[in-house]
């Protein structure tokens, strides 16, 4: 069973630098991406950046290009995602999802919050 978990939310000003963590459970030979995601208050859930497992070919949202970089670690079954010059429209639940290999299923952690205030 694949369960991502994500870690590392919170609140911070405009400016400031966060970084979340996720961390999947399963065999990591089965990944073929993980992948963040946000949505925030009254608006659809967004894509921001994924990495293939295998490769670790980064994809970024524009809206978050060149302020953002996700990295995995492969030993710990771990993505972070780094967010530098956060700001208000920041805001969101991040999600992590992971997609396996042959396979269109998403498997969904819980979320945490990121609060960018000015």
């Amino acid at each position: 069973q694949v369960q991502p978990v994500e870690s590392g939310g919170g609140s911070v000003q405009a400016g400031d630098s966060l970084r979340l963590s996720c961390t999947a459970s399963g065999r990591s030979s089965d990944f073929d991406a993980m992948t963040w995601f946000r949505q925030a208050p009254g608006l659809e859930r967004e894509f921001v950046s994924t990495i293939s497992w295998n490769s670790g070919v980064p994809y970024y949202s524009d809206s978050v290009k060149g302020r953002f970089t996700i990295a995995k670690q492969n030993a710990e079954n771990t993505v972070n995602l780094h967010m530098n010059h956060l700001q208000p429209e920041d805001t969101a639940v991040y999600y992590c999802a992971v997609s396996l290999r042959g396979s269109a299923r998403m498997y969904w952690g819980q979320g945490t919050q990121v609060t960018v205030s000015l």
